[in-house]
């Protein structure tokens, strides 16, 4: 309805191109979850080995997050999305031209460092375009793609590789990359005022809701953002929730057909079913986030445990069917606290720090995704082959983002 509202609609726009351009960065760094088991086939590759592959783009990711959150306070979201969009086209090609694992493992880190400024100037976007009373539900929308990404691209991926190949893959994935950096650069400004879709009412609840905010100037301050305990709490709380979410993410494709046994196609299928429920729960969770901003982070703490409760009970039961129901519980409750966190966090930030804060709680989040993916193949490796202490390692980090969040008092951090 906020795109059918004239009032939002260029507002709406802008989110929409944001929403394509995380479906894409999703769609590009998803994809290799299902092509490992061909990729390790191909380079003669141990589970550490293939672990290293997801952990090298977490480093660049890592790397760059909060530089390019601050170069998108300084220099706006718009030149910062445009650019990242494609930089990281163009080594999504070469990740299918690559014959040699070294180089390889080169061409995933600076595709990392391509998508490292796409978190914070998205967030600083919305926080331009949107007022406080709608931010919650707008991030939820954006965050969608963190659900509907892996569910599309196991499906993409699936049908691409057994008919031409994982490496086809990455080519025809870099394609649309191109031509969406050029029309967010062409369609969108920093500044609402100079966007002439923009409503009159739109531009004066802006102004009326963050008056102080002067975003045709904006200047990353980063000792307030370092300085501040709340935005290392919501750091924290990301890194132990992104523990589980990018070693659930990145090795489910492989336990889907080493540990159960399925075809590539039920993978992709069987893959997928988790991430479209939890496009649901995103939706909710970003609801609930704004209606209930006093409470909302004993809501997060609760779905959290139940989403490490069933996270835990995906390996103990037979049948594929059981495991099926739990994964989907899993990623119910998994994604609906996302929804709620990410309102938090944007509702805490400034909108002239919104891009160098958002990127400081996100990097954490990125170091989880360097070290998960090579503790679960570690552990693989040790265990040989066996899945059980990897979902007890991965439902313990959901337990202390739980535990931690209640502490995660809501209030907004001052302007300087």
């Amino acid at each position: 309805m906020f795109f059918k509202n004239s009032k939002w609609r260029a507002s709406g726009t802008v989110l929409a191109l944001l929403w394509v351009c995380w479906l894409l960065s999703f769609l590009d760094r998803m994809v290799i979850t299902v092509a490992l088991p061909y990729i390790a086939e191909d380079f003669q590759l141990t589970s550490t080995h293939q672990g290293l592959i997801i952990s090298t783009f977490f480093m660049g990711y890592a790397l760059f997050q909060i530089p390019g959150g601050m170069l998108a306070d300084r220099f706006g979201f718009r030149k910062m999305t445009s650019i990242a969009v494609g930089f990281w086209s163009l080594f999504t090609m070469l990740t299918g031209l690559i014959f040699y694992y070294p180089l390889f493992l080169g061409v995933r880190f600076f595709f990392g460092l391509g998508e490292a400024p796409l978190p914070g100037s998205s967030y600083k976007a919305i926080a331009t375009y949107y007022p406080k009373r709608l931010r919650g539900r707008m991030t939820s929308i954006q965050s969608t793609v963190n659900t509907l990404g892996p569910a599309f691209a196991s499906i993409l991926a699936a049908y691409f590789i057994s008919v031409f190949g994982w490496r086809h893959l990455f080519v025809f994935l870099a394609i649309p990359g191109f031509v969406v950096a050029f029309l967010f650069y062409r369609l969108v400004r920093d500044n609402p005022k100079d966007n002439p879709r923009m409503s009159a009412e739109a531009l004066q609840e802006l102004e009326e809701d963050e008056p102080t905010v002067d975003v045709t100037a904006p200047k990353a301050k980063a000792s307030t953002i370092f300085k501040n305990s709340l935005v290392w709490k919501a750091g924290l709380v990301w890194f132990f929730f992104d523990l589980t979410f990018w070693g659930f993410t990145s090795w489910l494709p492989s336990y889907l057909m080493n540990e159960r046994n399925l075809s590539l196609q039920a993978t992709g299928f069987f893959n997928a079913l988790p991430y479209l429920v939890g496009t649901v729960a995103m939706l909710i969770g970003g609801a609930m986030s704004d209606r209930f901003k006093e409470k909302r982070r004993f809501i997060f703490a609760i779905a959290i445990l139940v989403a490490a409760i069933s996270l835990f009970f995906i390996i103990k039961v037979p049948s594929i069917e059981m495991a099926l129901l739990l994964q989907c519980m899993t990623a119910f409750f998994l994604f609906l606290s996302q929804g709620i966190f990410w309102g938090i966090v944007v509702d805490i930030l400034p909108t002239n720090q919104m891009a160098t804060g958002s990127s400081v709680v996100n990097c954490l989040g990125s170091i989880a995704g360097v070290i998960s993916p090579i503790v679960i193949g570690k552990l693989l490796d040790i265990s040989g082959g066996s899945y059980a202490t990897t979902f007890v390692y991965l439902a313990i980090c959901l337990v202390l983002a739980g535990v931690i969040v209640p502490s995660l008092k809501t209030k907004k951090l001052g302007v300087s």
